[in-house]
């Protein structure tokens, strides 16, 4: 994609906990790649896991953004508020026979997965509840069990290319639908969002490229057009490991204490993606006059 091409972007967080410095560092590639271009910048929160997301953490993560210069145009979408778009996704799905009922929980999963004919490689559903018949699930449902929706997925090969890893394939697992809690999952909402707000490109950490092909598959089954794809290099603790509050101070909060504020993060941000000079303090307008995603860094940033 040229970086002369404006394409509308957009920042998912889930309000489940503070954002951390990878979080953020992400945020802020995001919004660099919508705003560089002159184009839009959406907050969408993915608030679907109700027994994890709290009030407080979504005004926190709302506070640390602004406090970034990371803005968005209009007010932020709350998944809770759209269920009705994933509930007509889900109704499209099973009008192709692509919905199945699972009464599979993750114990049983584990270990038909870790089973001596599994050959180690790519780990999918091991099809238990695929050829149940509609009158035993439904006997089953009307007891009370337990269950989760799963896309029937008929072990698609699913071709995508990312615009830092290039080509990417893989096999598309029965993956969940909705969820035992009732709760829809977050590949069929994210597909169903990014498509009904027009989102023509998905910036996001390397630890997401692996559910891509998943998402793509829901495109095409939904007759949705697919976004194009930016997986950025993660954050990672001087252990090697993704970033995590055991690594001490990660947070807006957590720097605030120890007295560096916003705007040393911003540079301190900056510097990691080859934006800023040592010392220098580039406002948010600077950043947006210098970046090229091109020149982004290849490699994880270790935090030292």
């Amino acid at each position: 994609m040229s970086s002369s091409e404006a394409t509308k972007g957009r920042y998912a967080p889930s309000p489940t906990g503070a954002l951390h410095l990878g979080n953020l560092r992400t945020a802020l590639i995001a919004w660099l790649c919508a705003r560089s271009t002159g184009s839009g910048f959406v907050l969408r929160i993915e608030d679907l896991d109700t027994g994890r997301v709290r009030v407080e953490h979504l005004e926190g993560q709302l506070r640390d953004l602004r406090a970034l210069g990371i803005d968005w145009d209009g007010d932020p979408v709350r998944q809770s508020s759209r269920l009705p778009l994933y509930a007509a996704a889900l109704h499209q799905l099973k009008a192709q026979n692509r919905v199945y009922v699972c009464f599979c929980s993750r114990r049983e999963i584990r270990e038909a997965a870790s089973a001596p004919h599994n050959d180690g490689e790519q780990v999918l559903y091991p099809g238990t509840c695929r050829v149940l018949s509609s009158h035993e699930a439904a006997s089953r449902m009307a007891a009370g069990e337990p269950h989760a929706m799963r896309l029937r997925a008929e072990h698609a090969q699913v071709d995508i290319t990312d615009q830092r890893h290039g080509p990417h394939s893989a096999i598309v697992d029965d993956l969940v639908l909705v969820r035992r809690d009732g709760a829809f999952a977050y590949n069929l909402a994210v597909v169903v969002d990014d498509a009904e707000q027009g989102i023509e490109e998905v910036v996001r950490g390397d630890d997401l490229l692996a559910s891509t092909p998943d998402q793509a598959l829901l495109c095409d089954l939904l007759g949705l057009p697919r976004p194009s794809w930016f997986h950025v290099p993660l954050v990672l603790g001087v252990d090697g490991e993704r970033l995590s509050k055991r690594h001490g101070a990660v947070t807006l909060s957590d720097l605030a204490a120890e007295g560096i504020g916003a705007t040393q993060v911003r540079s301190r941000l900056a510097r990691s993606l080859g934006l800023a000079e040592a010392e220098e303090e580039p406002s948010p307008g600077v950043l947006v006059a210098r970046f090229n995603r091109d020149a982004l860094p290849l490699e994880a940033w270790v935090l030292g």
